[in-house]
């Protein structure tokens, strides 16, 4: 590969050319943590390409076909304790062949120019000037998937909030389903509390590497999905995430495939 513009998400750890969901994922990664494997490619080469340099994709490309991929936005300040630009930058699911992929990246380098992005970055300091790198991390063929917060991000209190629905997760950050919600104690893990959601939609990564929509029906909308196993394992990610990282404020991607949990991505809980 040339002049290490693409690294293998373990060598990416340096925010300020990786963007800070780099720099995440390869920490926890370099520490054992359950993380999909990928790559990133580094802001200059992204800025190079949405230029006018197709050159700049040369590597990224040469990993193209080797699997379906989720093309993830990882800007210079983002996922940091100030600024976590949480549902502002999009991630591209399904990611399958070259085209796919230089669409991808100019979708997610769109993104940061979006009015919203811009407005963010201005409230904060921030250079008005998005430097937005890219992560490219093999898709999980998720069954389900959702996000834990190791303190509740809405009263601050110590206990583990837990939201999850079938298939990917993007239903769940996207807002388009009610998910289940699980309210764990901090030190054991043991149930606090449940409610099952409506989750009358499911995405699902299909056998040519796409994703697809699909309607959930019966008892499976209001079934819960996650199991007495599942969350034991959820509450020992985040225990772990607390040893990794040196905190124990943690807002956690996270997906089961084939009962196996895999890390999506790791950002400190922000207010903003």
């Amino acid at each position: 590969m040339s002049a290490g513009a693409l690294r293998p998400l373990e060598d990416a750890a340096d925010p300020e050319a990786f963007g800070g969901k780099s720099a995440q994922l390869s920490e926890a990664l370099r520490a054992g943590l359950p993380v999909p494997s990928g790559y990133a490619l580094d802001w200059t080469s992204v800025n190079a390409f949405v230029s006018g340099d197709s050159s700049a994709l040369t590597d990224v490309l040469a990993v193209a076909d080797a699997c379906p991929w989720a093309v993830r936005s990882s800007a210079i300040g983002e996922d940091s304790e100030d600024a976590s630009f949480a549902g502002t930058h999009v991630s591209v699911l399904g990611v399958v062949g070259p085209e796919a992929l230089r669409n991808a990246v100019h979708q997610v380098f769109d993104s940061a120019l979006d009015e919203n992005a811009a407005e963010y970055r201005r409230q904060r300091g921030l250079d008005p000037a998005p430097r937005m790198a890219v992560v490219l991390q093999k898709m999980v063929a998720a069954d389900v998937a959702g996000v834990m917060f190791t303190r509740n991000p809405v009263s601050g209190a110590d206990e583990r909030v837990i939201e999850a629905s079938w298939g990917l997760g993007e239903m769940v950050v996207s807002g388009r389903v009610t998910p289940d919600q699980y309210r764990l104690a901090p030190d054991d893990g043991h149930l606090i509390e449940r409610w099952p959601g409506e989750k009358d939609l499911a995405l699902h990564l299909q056998a040519d590497g796409t994703v697809a929509e699909s309607e959930i029906t019966g008892e499976l909308v209001e079934r819960c999905c996650l199991d007495g196993s599942q969350l034991e394992e959820l509450h020992d990610l985040a225990t772990h995430c607390d040893e990794v990282f040196g905190s124990t404020a943690h807002d956690i991607e996270f997906a089961f495939a084939a009962d196996r949990l895999h890390l999506l991505q790791r950002r400190p809980i922000t207010h903003g």
